[in-house]
């Protein structure tokens, strides 16, 4: 009996038995995935961690190609536990977030919560220490007792157990808990919910705490420290709007009471006596608040969020007690009662966020939520999770402060910056520049940097379609190259006698050159084809309308001697100008016209059938187009409402009101109709005849809807509209689309008739562009072009279809690897849960790559992108970059500049209107064999008025940024993604204990 009170109050048997049984827990870090690794069940800390959550993360990743690179394993005990619900032993972590380095290891962004801890025992105020032991584990820390195992004592324990068979057979009986400060650690850690549910739960956490309480020996007083560190580190205090979950005292003192924990810390540990009337009062509220939030670890939601005042009662209630105890003295205890702070209702405000120097960074965010399935920042910032990225912080950064540079008037200014020149008017303030740089890598490329001056969360360099002007010429030029290679395969083995026998389509100007070339070529290889490809000539004449788009459209050039130039294909790529591409797109549409299946030359004769089909498909989109444009003109409006916006439209009189009455209420009764014409017609208007026989006479059976639109002088689709909105108020686009199929034809029966032969093949030209466009399409999109859609207009050659940064950049790095495309690459390496039981390393192996564009093309577009700087808009970089002392890198590159407007035009086609909606200046480039990018300076909205920039802004950026890229050039060939793995080192044998 005496051994079993010893065992009872010393615990030294199961120091001896725990102990033994830790130095058998063991877990190593080593290469390719585990087939041992065990996951924790949800606990609020596995789960908010992502230990729990990573069979999915890492199901998200391995569909995103991802794959496991190392993975811990666990000893054979630590397994065997494992499998019998022992929560995992090892050293859990106080703090714990996401964290994302650049590529040589820099942190770039770390996210730590709790955010306010104590690090060490030692920084504890001892006032804190007993007061939570007070509270809630008064036999801890008995230095008397070295081996006592903190996870259970005997009494609380029988007590509870007691309890808990009388709550059995009489429910109205108090169970009281029977749990240490370690064995709730273990509940508030790993329980479901943060819950004891059962006998179950609580033997299970008194084992995990047991052996973790003899990890680092036989005696436990330095556990015990920790235990209590760990455990004000990590208790749960509700969560607030504005700052989500609390846990810990720190924090809790930050957001419920604005307290900063570092700012009281000396306060509280300061001997009484020291401290004036001021700094006691300030320490008497400091405690309280303190002992208010470890009281509430209770039912924080209860005491915090619902009923603050029972907190402050129960806070009274301890005061008194800790001071019969003499935990705290009178004097603080009086005072402490008089300083009663309210629970803030809102988390502290957010600090403020630099989205220029966190450009990259929020970007790898932004693109790890779809990659680990993860809903949002909230969740992401809060998994243990390390993220190495390909960034280059020093360049990063050096160039950010570059451009932050220039955008400052002042210094841009002060110091004479030849940007600031070339602005010609306008404020630099107002400028967005953009900077993105890639590195060639086996299998990718490598972001290395991704920057630029908008201080908002939008990154214009993927998010955003933009009109970047002539770099579209780029695109152009490879799709006209690619249908020139197709012709060479098609043709090249054919005879001078065959070739003399192709049949040309009409108008395809290219398949009528390409036969010629090859009838009296002496090499027909494919090469030389290429290149007589690029030699042949167009004019720079602005003399030319051009029907594209629907209408006819006028376009200039950026110089006047390019209007009476006829230069080659080439030439005009590396001046930018814009009517030989002009009618370059306008050989490739009609090449590509009547190769669509169903199109042949005579749909455009009278006795086509499927000219009728052309039609019929013309007269459906074009009502669709007037559906949404008069669905978002009368949208968020009752049907009596814009009825009334109809009218206003128009210059109303009897007839137009009857007609337009009588087809959108159609069932309406005769004196409903005279008192809506009494309502609506102004007063003393003469009417030639009564409101009865308009009644009668303009019926909607008496004209169909075109005559009544033509009648009404509003458009028919718009009256079907009108009385489909007021018999289906709720009705939603689509709805009109599908209900408005026959009208749709019906209102078109005039360009079906025979007599309007040239309206109908302008239609039907239209029709046959946009299919042919559908093509061209294809070729961009296999280019890597980032949307799903081209404007179907000659304009889409200088820009007018848009296309984003990173698309372009991605186009030279192909362009660069001889044809092959490399996915990006920004996120070289994914470490989960370094130093725990679930640690894993996460890479995505080298890309093979895919041939996109044939490599006789891509060499020869790479010879025309130096053209371009060597001769041509990018003179600015001209010469090359100089590295390493006397070795010159080539540059290549494409310009462009966008000046983009709405405008209107008169019934004769004359200007009457134009709004600028914004600015683009675009260099995209490429230094060597290994780095290329994209600058671009960007004005949005109507203020682009009044700037009056061109690309040679952009590429003057490029040539001041010579040091920053220097710095990069010069470091060794990039590494691929997976072997930045072995470089560091991560995956070698590790123990987690």
């Amino acid at each position: 009996m005496l051994a079993l009170v010893v065992e009872l109050k010393t615990s030294f048997l199961q120091s001896l038995f725990f102990r033994s049984l830790d130095s058998n827990i063991s877990y190593k870090l080593q290469e390719g995935p585990s087939k041992t690794i065990e996951y924790p069940k949800a606990g609020p800390y596995d789960w908010t961690l992502g230990y729990a959550r990573l069979p999915e993360l890492l199901q998200h990743l391995q569909a995103g190609g991802y794959r496991v690179d190392a993975q811990t394993r666990g000893s054979e005990l630590a397994s065997l536990l494992n499998h019998g619900g022992v929560y995992p032993v090892y050293r859990q972590k106080d703090q714990a977030g996401l964290r994302i380095v650049d590529a040589q290891g820099n942190v770039l962004y770390s996210f730590q919560r709790p955010e306010h801890v104590y690090q060490a025992y030692t920084e504890i105020p001892p006032i804190v220490v007993e007061t939570l032991l007070f509270i809630e584990n008064r036999h801890m820390l008995d230095p008397g007792n070295p081996t006592h195992n903190p996870a259970v004592e005997w009494d609380r324990l029988s007590k509870a157990l007691l309890d808990y068979g009388i709550h059995v057979v009489d429910r109205s009986h108090p169970v009281i808990g029977g749990s240490t400060l370690a064995t709730q650690l273990e509940k508030l850690r790993h329980s479901p919910g943060g819950r004891t549910h059962s006998p179950f739960e609580k033997l299970r956490q008194m084992t995990s705490a047991s052996l973790a309480a003899y990890q680092q020996g036989f005696t436990t007083l330095d556990t015990q420290k920790r235990i209590v560190r760990e455990y004000i580190n990590s208790i749960p205090l509700a969560a607030q709007p504005g700052y989500g979950d609390i846990q810990g005292l720190g924090d809790g003192l930050w957001a419920w009471y604005e307290t900063d924990l570092d700012r009281v810390a000396p306060l509280l540990s300061a001997k009484e006596r020291s401290l004036t009337s001021a700094e006691m009062k300030s320490r008497a509220r400091a405690y309280r608040q303190v002992l208010s939030l470890l009281l509430a670890l209770r039912s924080p939601s209860y005491y915090l969020v619902e009923h603050p005042e029972s907190l402050r009662a129960q806070t009274d209630r301890y005061l008194r007690a800790l001071a019969a105890k003499r935990v705290i003295s009178p004097a603080m205890r009086d005072l402490a009662l008089r300083e009663y702070t309210e629970p803030r209702r809102t988390g502290p405000p957010p600090r403020p966020v630099n989205f220029v120097e966190n450009k990259a960074q929020n970007a790898i965010r932004a693109s790890l939520l779809p990659l680990l399935g993860v809903g949002t920042m909230y969740e992401l910032d809060r998994l243990d999770l390390t993220v190495q990225t390909t960034i280059d912080a020093e360049a990063q950064q050096d160039i950010t402060h570059f451009i932050e540079k220039i955008a400052d008037r002042k210094e841009a200014a002060s110091a004479n910056l030849t940007q600031y020149q070339l602005l010609e008017q306008g404020d630099p303030s107002k400028v967005t520049y953009s900077v993105t740089v890639y590195e060639q890598a086996p299998g990718a490329n490598l972001l290395r940097v991704q920057t630029d001056n908008l201080n908002q969360p939008l990154n214009i360099n993927q998010n955003t379609r933009l009109e970047l002007g002539s770099t579209a010429k780029l695109r152009t030029m490879i799709n006209y190259l690619e249908i020139v290679a197709d012709l060479h395969k098609e043709y090249a083995g054919l005879s001078v006698a065959q070739l003399q026998k192709v049949p040309i389509l009409y108008q395809d100007h290219l398949t009528e050159w390409a036969v010629k070339y090859l009838e009296t070529a002496k090499d027909r290889s494919l090469k030389p084809m290429l290149q007589a490809a690029l030699d042949r000539k167009y004019s720079g004449s602005t003399g030319e309308s051009f029907f594209t788009g629907g209408g006819v459209h006028h376009f200039d050039n950026f110089e006047r001697w390019e209007d009476y130039s006829n230069m080659t294909v080439a030439q005009a790529f590396e001046n930018s100008v814009n009517l030989v591409f002009v009618r370059l797109l306008r050989d490739v549409v009609y090449y590509y016209r009547f190769r669509v299946p169903g199109a042949t030359p005579a749909v455009l004769q009278g006795n086509d059938p499927a000219r009728k089909k052309y039609l019929a498909r013309f007269a459906d989109q074009e009502g669709k187009v007037y559906i949404s444009r008069f669905y978002a003109k009368y949208k968020g409006q009752t049907p009596d409402q814009a009825l009334d916006t109809a009218l206003k439209s128009i210059m109303l009189t009897p007839l137009r009101a009857a007609v337009i009455y009588r087809s959108v209420r159609p069932h309406a009764s005769l004196d409903q109709f005279t008192k809506f014409l009494t309502a609506h017609l102004p007063k003393g208007m003469p009417m030639k005849e009564d409101a009865a026989t308009m009644y009668a006479k303009y019926g909607p059976d008496k004209f169909n809807l075109a005559d009544r639109g033509y009648l009404a002088h509003l458009h028919p689709l718009e009256l079907w509209m009108l009385n489909y909105e007021y018999e289906h108020p709720n009705a939603k686009l689509r709805e009109f689309w599908a209900k408005s199929t026959s009208e749709r034809q019906d209102v078109y029966w005039w360009l079906f008739k025979t007599g309007h032969f040239g309206a109908q093949n302008n239609r039907i030209y239209t029709l046959l562009e946009e299919d042919a466009f559908k093509e061209i399409h294809k070729a961009w999109k296999r280019q890597g072009y980032p949307f799903d859609s081209l404007v179907p207009s000659y304009a889409t050659t200088i820009g007018v279809s848009g296309d984003t940064p990173a698309a372009l950049a991605e186009l030279v790095g192909t362009i660069m690897r001889g044809g092959i495309r490399y996915p990006e690459r920004r996120i070289a390496q994914l470490h989960f849960g370094q130093a725990t039981p679930t640690e894993t390393i996460v890479s995505r192996p080298p890309s093979q790559g895919e041939h996109v564009i044939a490599p006789e093309i891509a060499e020869l577009v790479r010879k025309e992108l130096i053209g371009v700087v060597e001769n041509g808009t990018g003179r600015r970089a001209k010469g090359g970059l100089r590295v390493g002392g006397a070795k010159v890198l080539a540059v290549g590159g494409k310009t462009g500049t966008g000046d983009n407007r709405l405008e209107s035009f008169g019934a004769h086609g004359a200007l009457i209107g134009s709004k600028v909606v914004n600015r683009t200046a675009t260099f995209v480039f490429f230094v060597g064999d290994r780095y290329f990018g994209t600058i671009v300076a960007f004005v949005p909205g109507s203020k682009a008025a009044s700037y009056g920039f061109t690309s040679a802004l952009a590429v003057q950026i490029f040539k001041d940024l010579e040091p920053q890229l220097k710095a990069m050039l010069e470091r060794t060939p990039a590494k691929a993604p997976s072997d930045l793995l072995a470089s560091n080192g991560s995956a070698r044998a590790a123990s987690a204990q």
